[in-house]
């Protein structure tokens, strides 16, 4: 799957795979994805997850992601106020930590709240996209039909190989 580390630096997640829903509003975190985000949460089975702002997916991350959403708001509001801007640090602040901490269990297994299935449309499996970062999780049924602003045509070439491999039984269950 390609994902990794780089040495003394943030958790940076490359790949992309296809889950299935394990029962009730269940699904599974790829083993590869799973390591690096306990390795961000400082050990813990957390995953952080909210409704991506401009797109019909999730966003994903570890706890250690929180340091950068942190800097990355000290950095707008400097650029702002260098600008002659007003900037509503508390509406940003909201934004951007408006995440969901969810417990995982060994296997990857974690339950995903009404409002992110629905913000996502996700029913029976789910997509994982990296993107450095954090990932991003769709339902992987949709992903070919949505416009190039909600997915990209990378995002879309990834999805439907990923998806191939689950259909034919060599994606993550």
């Amino acid at each position: 799957m390609g994902l990794g580390r780089v040495s003394d630096g943030p958790v940076m997640y490359s790949g992309k795979e296809v889950t299935a829903k394990v029962g009730g509003d269940r699904f599974v975190l790829p083993p590869e994805f799973r390591h690096l985000v306990r390795e961000s949460s400082g050990g813990q089975r957390i995953v952080c997850l909210q409704a991506h702002p401009t797109r019909p997916c999730l966003m994903g991350f570890g706890l250690s992601h929180r340091t950068e959403l942190e800097a990355r708001i000290d950095k707008e509001e400097a650029m702002a106020l260098e600008l002659g801007k007003s900037f509503e640090r508390e509406d940003r602040e909201i934004e951007l930590f408006s995440f969901e901490k969810i417990p995982f269990d060994d296997s990857g297994r974690f339950a995903l709240p009404v409002d992110l299935l629905e913000h996502a449309g996700i029913t029976d499996k789910v997509y994982f996209q990296a993107s450095m970062r954090h990932f991003l999780i769709y339902n992987p049924d949709l992903v070919a039909d949505m416009s190039d602003e909600d997915a990209s045509p990378t995002i879309k070439r990834n999805c439907a190989a990923a998806l191939a491999r689950f259909k034919a039984g060599k994606g993550a269950k």
